[in-house]
C-alpha cells in the first residue's frame, strides 16, 4: 500500500479555502479582472478579506459620487481639528474631482501645528504621498505616509530625528498617526488597491490643521499662532492648497519653499 509522501502534505482546509477565495476574487462581476497589484494583495489574508467584504461597497460609493471606476486617481484630505478624512477622486470624463466619502478619524494626539521631531506626538501637517500599502500592519491595515518630506527637512534642518512611521491605519490608537476604525480602513484600503491596480501611482495626502475658512478653525488658528507666531505664515501657505481644491475642484500641485513651507507650482 502506498504511503503518504511527507514532502507533499495534504493542504490544510483553511489554507485551501483562502486559496479558493483568492482565485474567485481575481475576477468578480462588476469589479473587473485583477491586475498584478490586486492579485499580489490577494495573497495576504487581511487584504483579501477587505477586498471580498468591501469591494462592492467601495464601487457603489464611487458610482454614487459620479467618480470613475476603477479610480483614475485618489486624494486623501485630513482635517485634524474636525477629526475627518475625506476621499476625493476624479470623474469618469474631464479633470473635475468629487468627494466620494468622509471618514471619521477616531483618535488624536498632539495639538494643531506640524510635526517637528520624533516623540512630539504631533500629527504632521502639509502635502504628502501615500507611498506604501501594508497588509500585515500591526494596526490591521495601513497606508504609509512619506513623512518626513522635503519641506519637513528644510523647516527643521538642525533636527536629526524628525520621526517616521506615520500612517493612516486601523485599530483606533495613535501617537501621531491618522487612526480609523478597522471597517473604514478596510474600505479605504480596498479603494487604494483598486487605484494602484489601475495604474495610479500618485496618491496624495493633504493634512490640514482644520478647514481654514470655517469660524471654529479661524479661532483655533488665531489662538495657536498667538503662542507660536510662525504658524500663521505656515498655515497661510497650507490654505493656498486648501482653497485651490475647494474652488477649482481638483488637487493643486504644492511644492516646498526653501524655508520649509509650501507654494503652489505654476
Amino acid at each position: 500500500m502506498a504511503q503518504p509522501n511527507p514532502c507533499s502534505p495534504t493542504p490544510r482546509p483553511r489554507a485551501l479555502v483562502a486559496a479558493l477565495i483568492g482565485l474567485a476574487l481575481l475576477a468578480v462581476p462588476g469589479l473587473g479582472v485583477a491586475g498584478p497589484f490586486r492579485a499580489e494583495q490577494l495573497h495576504h489574508a487581511r487584504a483579501r478579506e477587505a477586498l471580498a467584504t468591501y469591494g462592492d461597497d467601495v464601487k457603489a460609493a464611487f458610482d454614487r459620487a459620479g467618480a470613475a471606476w476603477p479610480p483614475r486617481g485618489l486624494l486623501l484630505v485630513a482635517y485634524k481639528l474636525e477629526g475627518e478624512l475625506e476621499v476625493h477622486a476624479p470623474v469618469a470624463k474631464g479633470d473635475r474631482w468629487v468627494r466620494v466619502e468622509t471618514i471619521p478619524i477616531c483618535a488624536a494626539s498632539g495639538v494643531l501645528g506640524p510635526k517637528a521631531y520624533e516623540g512630539d506626538l504631533q500629527v504632521p501637517e502639509g502635502f504628502y504621498q501615500i507611498d506604501k500599502l501594508n497588509p500585515h500592519s500591526q494596526f490591521h491595515l495601513s497606508l504609509h505616509v512619506n513623512y518626513p518630506n522635503r519641506a519637513d527637512r528644510l523647516r527643521n534642518p538642525e533636527e536629526p530625528r524628525l520621526g517616521n512611521a506615520i500612517m493612516v491605519h486601523g485599530n483606533c490608537v495613535t501617537i501621531g498617526c491618522l487612526p480609523l476604525e478597522d471597517g473604514p480602513i478596510s474600505h479605504l484600503y480596498t479603494a487604494m488597491v483598486f487605484a494602484r491596480d489601475a495604474g495610479v501611482r500618485d496618491l496624495p495626502l493633504h493634512i490640514h490643521p482644520c478647514r481654514h475658512d470655517k469660524v471654529r478653525c479661524v479661532a483655533a488658528k488665531k489662538k495657536a499662532a498667538a503662542e507660536q507666531p510662525y504658524l500663521a505664515e505656515f498655515w497661510a501657505e497650507l490654505e493656498v492648497g486648501y482653497a485651490a481644491l475647494r474652488d477649482e475642484g481638483r488637487p493643486p500641485k504644492m511644492v516646498p519653499t526653501p524655508e520649509g513651507g509650501y507654494r503652489r507650482a505654476p
